[in-house]
């Protein structure tokens, strides 16, 4: 069978009178089907499998709008373009809630009917086609520029760039490149350790460094208050840069957004980067002030942030803040969730809302546990989709709307991300050394430091100490711990499941957006 470009049914009572159309649109290789009335038009499309319909409007019984009725009826997603002689606003309005791929006013003449079909069917491909040659120009780009001696502002838009390139293969994934893309990101963070290995430890005992996780409130937070404004601080536990990414397009109709970045702390995990945030301290300051949150962590406590709220109330004081009205609120279900939406009237009366969201943080360890949540989140594409529809149907978005109509300031960010971890790796330690598998904390913790950052003196990293000798490992890359007594039961569970705790792109380095609300 001789190859076409598609398959074309034409509907118009004036078929006849098209003939100069039809040769031009068989002479660029479409293969085109003629019905004088919508009746027929449906009848053969019912018999035949078309690639796209190009449909009269003003036809005697069975007009446009009702053959497209039936049409859509039998294939929802076969692509029709309209042709109609009027051009009243109500028949386009009609046409596109029905549909309509495109919309033409005659006369049109047969180069007008050959780009609006060649856009209708081959649009993806065109895409596809471009986004190729891009990347593997850009590819090339990226690969030079790792040679160079980047700064915290380079590796973020390096980090940026990939992240634009994720989100475009998530749309064509035909064009093979995903794959390619992956072990560039590989090749990025394996650089990307190496410049957290020679710059991190720096960072900590200088001014001279980018925005950390203790800096978040003094630079983002207090210059909105300081402004006589409303502020909340939301924090959603996990999420990495695309999850924001692919959220974006719902944010963007209730905000006005700056994205901006941190480094999360090390380990990127809860008791450090993220009650960073809210006391705007480093982990050894913190617990040298809070003997409790000391306590928790030496005790292994079920809850290492729950002194969230009074942690953020004793930075504001310190920033001259403390007449400001804060309600702080840590949202794990989505019932908490529905609660806290019903009663968003109450909280938008304050100065300061502190909101807690853990959904993204489940997810990501809910998934190395369920079955069903493997088959979800299989990899960073599925998961971006996950977290999209989570905020799409979620309790979380009415209540952001209602933040923009009362002229709230959403400081939107994370305490860190997370990496789909690949490799395992063997790890000697004491029994009572902390059991997570991207980083650990204990006595007498061995392994090879290609593979891990590892922390003898933990002041030299403003690291808490508890008990003799402690240390740290903090896996690099996509690595992950297993003891040698149970290896193969760590590797089924966590092999290709999404952890933080360490060093990569993904975990340290999270968007900080500022969104500002549009106003009722």
């Amino acid at each position: 069978m001789q190859n076409t470009r598609g398959k074309i049914l034409w509907i118009d009572d004036e078929i006849h009178h098209l003939k100069p159309h039809i040769l031009f649109l068989e002479d660029k290789g479409y293969t085109l089907t003629q019905a004088a009335n919508g009746q027929d038009g449906i009848a053969i499309s019912e018999q035949n499998n078309f690639d796209l319909i190009l449909l009269d409007q003003s036809m005697p019984g069975l007009d446009g709008l009702g053959t497209l009725a039936e049409l859509k009826k039998t294939r929802s997603s076969l692509p029709v373009i309209m042709i109609t002689k009027t051009e009243d606003e109500w028949l386009m309005d009609e046409a596109i809630t029905g549909q309509v791929e495109q919309f033409l006013i005659k006369p049109v003449n047969p180069s007008q009917i050959f780009m609006a079909c060649k856009q209708t069917l081959e649009q993806i491909k065109l895409r596809e086609q471009k986004a190729t040659s891009d990347y593997l120009k850009e590819f090339q780009e990226i690969d030079a520029h790792l040679r160079d001696d980047l700064s915290p502002d380079d590796w973020w838009k390096l980090y940026d760039r990939l992240v634009d390139w994720q989100l475009k293969f998530d749309k064509y994934k035909d064009t093979g490149l995903g794959s390619i893309l992956e072990d560039q990101i590989h090749s990025c963070n394996r650089e990307f350790v190496n410049f957290i290995d020679s710059n991190y430890e720096d960072w900590l005992h200088s001014n001279s460094r980018p925005t950390l996780s203790i800096d978040i409130v003094k630079k983002h937070v207090r210059p909105v208050l300081e402004k006589g404004n409303k502020v909340c601080l939301l924090v959603v536990d996990c999420m990495r840069h695309d999850h924001f990414k692919v959220m974006m397009d719902l944010l963007e109709p209730l905000f006005n957004i700056e994205i901006d970045y941190k480094f999360s702390l090390l380990p990127t995990a809860t008791p450090y980067s993220r009650n960073a945030i809210f006391c705007g301290l480093f982990p050894d300051e913190m617990v040298k002030k809070y003997p409790q949150q000391a306590d928790d962590m030496k005790n292994d406590a079920s809850s290492l942030n729950r002194h969230e709220k009074q942690f953020l109330i004793d930075q504001l004081k310190k920033l001259g803040l403390g007449d400001k009205r804060v309600h702080y609120h840590k949202i794990w279900a989505v019932e908490e969730g529905k609660k806290f939406q019903n009663r968003i009237k109450d909280y938008i009366q304050q100065d300061v809302l502190a909101l807690v969201v853990n959904f993204v943080d489940i997810l990501a360890h809910k998934s190395s546990q369920m079955d069903v949540l493997k088959e979800m989140v299989p990899d960073e594409s599925g998961y971006r989709t996950a977290v999209k529809s989570w905020l799409e149907h979620s309790w979380l978005l009415p209540v952001l709307k209602k933040l923009s109509e009362n002229n709230f300031t959403v400081i939107l960010t994370s305490d860190h991300g997370s990496i789909r971890v690949q490799r395992d790796v063997m790890v000697s330690a004491d029994r009572s050394a902390s059991s997570g598998v991207r980083y650990k904390y204990g006595r007498n913790l061995n392994t090879k430091d290609k593979n891990a950052l590892i922390i003898k003196e933990p002041e030299k990293y403003r690291l808490p100490e508890f008990g003799p000798q402690p240390s740290y490992l903090i896996a690099k890359d996509d690595i992950y711990f297993v003891y040698p007594n149970q290896a193969h039961k760590y590797q089924a569970k966590f092999k290709n499941s999404f952890q933080h705790g360490g060093i990569s792109m993904e975990e340290m380095m999270v968007p900080v957006a500022v969104m500002k609300g549009r106003g009722s």
